[in-house]
């Protein structure tokens, strides 16, 4: 049977990415797993995920949630170090 860490592994994602997509869509991270491999493929795909990210921390900004903030804040600039074309342009 495939577990979820096999499911993640098989992504090209970190565990806090499939988290950060798994917040923003309001999805298990099973799904989160697959949408975010699927977006990752995709042509400005990984804008997409990168605005994921930012839409999370100003969410978090504006609730007066720093705490989360500044964690969406260390995942966005690990993706953004493993994943450079995230940050050409905007979908």
């Amino acid at each position: 049977m495939i577990s979820l860490d096999d499911i993640e592994d098989m992504t090209d994602l970190s565990r806090d990415e499939i988290t950060a997509i798994a917040e923003h869509e309001n999805l298990p991270d099973a799904d989160a797993s697959l949408l975010g491999d699927y977006l990752m493929h995709l042509h400005h795909g990984p804008q997409r995920v990168q605005a994921m990210i930012c839409e999370d921390i100003r969410a978090a900004l504006h609730r007066d949630d720093t705490g989360r903030a500044r964690e969406l804040y260390a995942v966005l600039h690990c993706f953004l170090t493993t994943h450079p074309e995230a940050a050409r342009g905007t979908p």
